[in-house]
């Protein structure tokens, strides 16, 4: 095995689902350490959930290419992996044909290797220069050049180029080349008075044309960080990048974006930047789970027409029903809430009414003879909708675990992608805040969800008396199209009863 095929790139995978990026919340390993096949080396968060991704090989981790906090595309290198770590230090490799595993150089790889100086030798050390022991020094994996270091012809060159418009004059020393950013063996850096200089003719190169010109040139930018720009007003033009061979980063259009309103805070006359201003104001970016979410609501709330009905009920005949199953002995170390008798009764109440249990597809209505119950859970980063699958067909106490290790792995951040699929029914249970009640928005792909407010001590009419109960709220919003007032009224109805109530419903409907 040659030094160089010992490291392999690890890309951040798809993770389904349609996903096409991740943000890095952490790494589980340093470089340096030696791992396994199969450990969880780095933990993402998608627009789905937050996953652990493990090892596709053992060995030890060579470079990390991407810190935390860095939203990464899929597809795209994150680590590279030394598999054969006992086998001595690596070396660079510099002669015979480019490793097949190594990826493909990118244009501006290519415009790096290929612009040289001016006439004459090229400095040592540089690529395409001699080296120590008569070698020509080259990119990793590309073989040593073949000919001589010769000046390619240049059209003429543009502002952007030199700063004048001009052609540096012959053996006046040209700009230092870029260091590649990524690079699976980490060679030592060189020493050269000009290397805080990118190349302006390699970033010409390597952009492509959209329009964004910097005095007739073109902008080097990623398409995500040309769209950010677009949407937040930044004129790319403008910027100067800090990324690689000059290229524009999202943090640099971000920093572009908040710049003018500190700098007008600064210009404005004493009593005008006494009053609150951008200082004080928190920019949070929108992705991962939060931006999933606001896409769902939107699309859902402009797409079905939600209704949302009100009930009223006391429940304190739930209440005590749970205090007693409390005593029990096989359910002492279970976990027992309202929600679970609430959840309960949903599952009741779509086993009488079907038609609350479907979808909208167009031309047809699909009913379903499986209820993935989703339960809204509130975490770190935001809303997710986790289910408990098939949940029609479990017990009451199966029931009780498996909310219990829905909520737990939500509240931990761990809930997966595949939990989060499928849902067809949902329970936000927005009593937990205090709330009464709420409109809560559909889910996208279901036709019903309950809001559960908070369980209030209130004065209540009870066998003609008015004495203290426990009392909540019900809130159902449904898709219209499926569910008119008739049906949803009686399927709230009919969980409001199962709660009043829960013995002689479970005795009756069961």
């Amino acid at each position: 095995m040659s030094d160089v095929s010992r490291i392999k790139e690890f890309n951040l995978p798809d993770l389904g689902e349609g996903l096409t990026e991740g943000e890095i919340l952490a790494w589980l390993v340093k470089v340096g350490d030696v791992i396994e096949l199969n450990q969880p080396i780095v933990e993402v968060e998608t627009a789905k959930a937050a996953v652990e991704i493990p090892a596709k090989w053992a060995g030890r981790v060579q470079s990390i290419f991407h810190e935390a906090g860095t939203t990464v595309e899929v597809g795209t290198p994150i680590i590279a992996i030394d598999t054969d770590p006992d086998a001595g230090p690596i070396e660079e490799s510099t002669t015979g044909a480019p490793d097949a595993a190594l990826p493909t150089p990118s244009p501006a790889a290519l415009a790096a290797v290929e612009v040289a100086p001016s006439e004459g030798a090229v400095e040592p050390g540089l690529i395409g220069g001699p080296a120590p022991g008569g070698r020509t020094a080259v990119l990793v994996g590309y073989g040593p050049r073949t000919t001589a270091a010769k000046r390619r012809p240049r059209k003429a060159t543009a502002v952007g180029a030199t700063g004048t418009g001009a052609t540096p004059a012959a053996g006046a020393p040209a700009p230092a080349q870029a260091t590649p950013v990524r690079t699976p063996v980490a060679p030592a850096p060189v020493a050269t008075p000009a290397a805080t200089t990118v190349a302006p003719a390699v970033a010409a190169v390597a952009a492509p044309a959209n329009g964004n010109g910097r005095h007739g040139g073109l902008v080097l930018a990623k398409p995500p960080v040309r769209k950010l720009a677009r949407d937040l007003g930044v004129d790319l033009a403008t910027l100067t990048g800090s990324g690689p061979l000059g290229s524009i980063t999202r943090a640099d259009v971000q920093q572009a974006a908040t710049a003018p309103a500190v700098e007008s805070a600064v210009a404005a006359p004493a009593a005008l930047a006494a009053s609150p201003g951008a200082e004080r104001e928190q920019r949070i970016p929108v992705k991962g789970v939060r931006k999933l979410t606001a896409e769902n609501m939107v699309r859902s709330a402009f797409t079905a027409p939600h209704v949302t009905e009100f009930l009223t009920v006391d429940v304190t005949r739930s209440i005590k029903a749970l205090d007693r199953l409390r005593t029990r002995r096989e359910w002492r170390d279970v976990r027992v809430s309202p929600l679970l008798l609430v959840a309960k009764a949903v599952l009741l109440g779509v086993r009488r009414y079907p038609m609350v249990n479907s979808t909208w597809a167009g031309d047809e209505i699909v009913v379903k003879d499986y209820v993935n119950l989703g339960i809204a859970a509130a975490t770190e980063r935001g809303l997710i909708v986790p289910n408990v699958k098939d949940a029609g067909r479990l017990t009451l106490r199966e029931l009780a675990d498996a909310l219990t290790h829905l909520v737990q792995t939500a509240k931990a951040g761990k809930t997966s992608p595949a939990d989060m699929a499928g849902g067809t029914v949902t329970i936000t249970n927005v009593g937990v805040f205090g709330v009464d009640t709420g409109t809560p928005i559909l889910p996208p792909g279901e036709s019903a969800i309950l809001a559960f407010g908070a369980v209030r001590e209130m004065p209540w009419v009870h066998k003609g008396k008015v004495r203290p109960r426990q009392v909540t709220t019900l809130g159902l919003s449904f898709d219209h199209r499926i569910i008119d007032g008739e049906l949803g009224s009686k399927f709230l109805r009919d969980v409001g009863e199962f709660l009043a109530d829960p013995e002689a419903a479970l005795l009756a409907w069961t």
